[in-house]
This record gives C-alpha cells, sequence and structure tokens, in this order.
C-alpha cells in the first residue's frame, strides 16, 4: 500500500489535460486494436518512381524521415501510425498518351507488388475486407491498389479487366483532365457528367467488384454515377464543399445521394481541399507568377526568369500561405458525418502527392491517431472511430463483393 501511494499522489498531481491525452492515447489503440485503419489515398508509390528512378526498386524503405526531399510515408511511420490498410495510388500523368499511361500503369502496380514481396513481414497484398481483416490479424498492412484516372485504361474495357485481374481495387473515373466519357471537377466540361460509355465502364467495375471512385470527378458525373452504380461508391480523398467551395470537394446534395447510396467519403488533408483561405492564396499565388512571366506574350518580366523568380519570392515573403490544421481535417470529418452519416465518412489522406505542404499535425503517415483523438475530444465515440477509420470501407468493400456475386449469377 505504502508503494502506492506515490503513485495515487502523482496521478492526482497530473494536469487534467495529460490524464486526458493519455486516456484518448488508450483508446484510440483499442480501437486500432481491433478495427485496421485504412486510407483510402496514398501516392508512396508515385513519388518514389519520380524521385528515386530505377532504385526505388531496391532501397531500404524502413526510414525515409532524412532524405533531401522528404516523403511522408516510409515503413517506420505506418507502423507509428497504426495503419491497418491502405490503397495505394498508381497514378501517372494524364497528360501522357493513352498507351503510355497503360504501360506506366502496369509499372506503378508492380512496384506495389514488388514492395510487398521485399517486405513481407510488413506488408501483405489484399483484395477483400476479410483479406484485410487477416492480414491486420497478423500484425501486417494489408496493401491495396487504387488506379487514379480513367485515362488509365485508354478506353478499354480489356485493359480495365486486366488491372482487376492484377489486383486493383478501384477506378477513379477521371483526374484532373476531361477525358473521352467523363468530365473533371478541374477541366472544362464536355458532357455534362458521364457519357453511355461511361455508364459502361460504371456497370462493368461493379461486375468486377471493384470500387467506383468519384474524387477528382465533376460535380454531373459523381450524379450520373450514383445513378448508374449497383454498389456503393467510394471518393478516395475528398472534402466536404460546404466548407470549402472547391469543386474537388463534395457538396451537401451529394453528400445526401452517398448516404442513400450506402457509400463513403474519405477525407482528404490536401490544403487547397480543406481551407478556403488557402484555396484563395493558392489562385493568387498562382496569378501572380502568371503576372509575372507567362511566355510567349505575357508577363510583366516576361523571358527574364531570374528577375521573376525573385519576384515572386517577394511576393510570397509579403502574402505567406495560410495556416491549415489538423483541426480543419476535423471540422471537414465532422460535417461528412453530419450530412450523410458516420457510416458513410472515412479517411483519405493524399500523402505523398502533395508534397511537403500538409496540414499542422497531419505532417505524415504517424499521425493518424491524433487525428482521431481530436475527434474523441470533440465526443466521438469509440464505435463511430472504427466506422470513421476503416470499418466504413470495408463495409463497403463487402458490399461491392456481394454485387459482384449478385451480377454473375
Amino acid at each position: 500500500m505504502k508503494r502506492a501511494l506515490p503513485l495515487l499522489a502523482a496521478m492526482l498531481a497530473m494536469p487534467l489535460s495529460a490524464a486526458h491525452a493519455q486516456d484518448y492515447d488508450a483508446r484510440v489503440a483499442r480501437v486500432l486494436k481491433s478495427t485496421p485503419l485504412i486510407d483510402g489515398h496514398n501516392d508512396w508509390p508515385e513519388a518514389l518512381r519520380e524521385r528515386e528512378g530505377e532504385a526505388r526498386w531496391t532501397m531500404d524503405l524502413n526510414d525515409l524521415s532524412s532524405r533531401p526531399e522528404r516523403y511522408n510515408t516510409d515503413i517506420a511511420r505506418l507502423r507509428r501510425g497504426k495503419v491497418g490498410a491502405q490503397f495505394w495510388s498508381v497514378w501517372v500523368s494524364p497528360d501522357l498518351s493513352g498507351k503510355e499511361q497503360v504501360e506506366q500503369t502496369l509499372e506503378q502496380i508492380d512496384l506495389v507488388k514488388s514492395i510487398c514481396t521485399r517486405y513481407p513481414q510488413t506488408f501483405a497484398m489484399v483484395r477483400t475486407a476479410e483479406e484485410v481483416r487477416r492480414a491486420h490479424r497478423a500484425g501486417r498492412i494489408g496493401c491495396l491498389i487504387g488506379v487514379e484516372g480513367g485515362g488509365q485504361i485508354d478506353g478499354s474495357l480489356s485493359v480495365l479487366r486486366s488491372y482487376a485481374e492484377l489486383g486493383a481495387g478501384y477506378l477513379t473515373l477521371t483526374h484532373s483532365r476531361t477525358i473521352e466519357w467523363a468530365d473533371s471537377a478541374t477541366d472544362n466540361p464536355s458532357h455534362d457528367g458521364l457519357t453511355d460509355f461511361g455508364r459502361r465502364i460504371v456497370a462493368e467495375l461493379n461486375r468486377l467488384g471493384m470500387l467506383v471512385d468519384l474524387s477528382h470527378v465533376s460535380e454531373g458525373t459523381m450524379r450520373d454515377a450514383l445513378a448508374v452504380t449497383k454498389a456503393p461508391v467510394i471518393f478516395s480523398h475528398s472534402g466536404a464543399r460546404a466548407l470549402n467551395d472547391h469543386p474537388r470537394n463534395v457538396s451537401d446534395a451529394v453528400l445526401a445521394l452517398v448516404r442513400a447510396n450506402g457509400g463513403v467519403v474519405m477525407v482528404d488533408y490536401a490544403p487547397p481541399y480543406v481551407s478556403d483561405a488557402y484555396r484563395r492564396w493558392s489562385a493568387d499565388a498562382a496569378a501572380e507568377k502568371t503576372r509575372l512571366n507567362a511566355p510567349p506574350y505575357g508577363g510583366l518580366a516576361i523571358g527574364q526568369p531570374e528577375k521573376a523568380a525573385a519576384a515572386y519570392a517577394a511576393w510570397l515573403a509579403a502574402h505567406p500561405a495560410p495556416r491549415v490544421t489538423l483541426a480543419q481535417v476535423a471540422d471537414h470529418i465532422e460535417h461528412v458525418a453530419r450530412v450523410a452519416g458516420t457510416d458513410h465518412v472515412g479517411l483519405g489522406s493524399d500523402f505523398d502527392g502533395v508534397g511537403d505542404t500538409l496540414p499542422d499535425g497531419l505532417e505524415d503517415v504517424a499521425t493518424y491517431p491524433a487525428l482521431l483523438a481530436e475527434l474523441m475530444r470533440r465526443g466521438w465515440s469509440d464505435a463511430d472511430i472504427a466506422k470513421l477509420a476503416g470499418g466504413n470501407v470495408l463495409r463497403v468493400m463487402e458490399a461491392a463483393a456481394r454485387v459482384k456475386g449478385e451480377l454473375a449469377s
């Protein structure tokens, strides 16, 4: 008993906030022990390809925190972040020809599989919700694949079917460009949503059991896909448009459709989609760069890149980027949950897809527990945290598998 008295005194002397922080950490740990945390979108494979070239096949991926160009992802930080499964994006530039997009997509899929093969104690390739759970119980991180752009199928259902055979779990219908069969959120529309062939793509995704991903697409494309699909959809990395009126985000009207569909919006961390102030600053910064030097005809310092760069640096110094925070990401999560319901929200960070420009407190894959703890501080129950962390997307994966079975019968 005497030995317990100093411990009791220390606990009583502990600041209440510290005691609560410890309680939240313990709760997060309990939730993530039973429910795999699943991120809908991480661009690590593409970042490795772009920065490391051929070295990406053999380099040590355990700790990349000291690299000159900072990564958001490595094995050590995935473990600290208690990640249970990850949809790895196999994005390639939509500016490439269709054939080149297919070739590079295959290379990206190969890289994801290679990483899993090289680190079998850490990673496991998975396709189904049960395989995700099995890997999680074994202490391994499930590797899922997301093809981030409809242009990557080069207009071919056969290519789409081949990606499915190779393990792709979702197709993002468009990326930053409007393509022949679907409008993008960030390009001029051509189809007012999906064409008839685009609707066939959605139907084929249902038949294959692949998820329909509506991040990056126009609202018209969102609505058309939701009207056609027989399975729940995902938004692999998007925010709430009511909080930041970026066309990449999801309006309340579409959130209501997502609720009816049974889908899930996985909330993004990219500052232009999180913060309206940052979105406006980013537009001003881009306009200033164009104002200074826009060859071949425009710009105050046209043809003088050094002078333009110096003037732009001075502008940036006088107009610093607005601060974006973990709390603002939590605001988006809460808005989606209020409008669509806690059964329809998830996490889709976009790590290693937006450089090192991330919200304060969400700098890398080690920070998921901090975000979940913030939501607990706001009153979220452990059951709802489990849904957000991975339960909702597992439910969607199971539903897509059922639809696949029904369509095959």
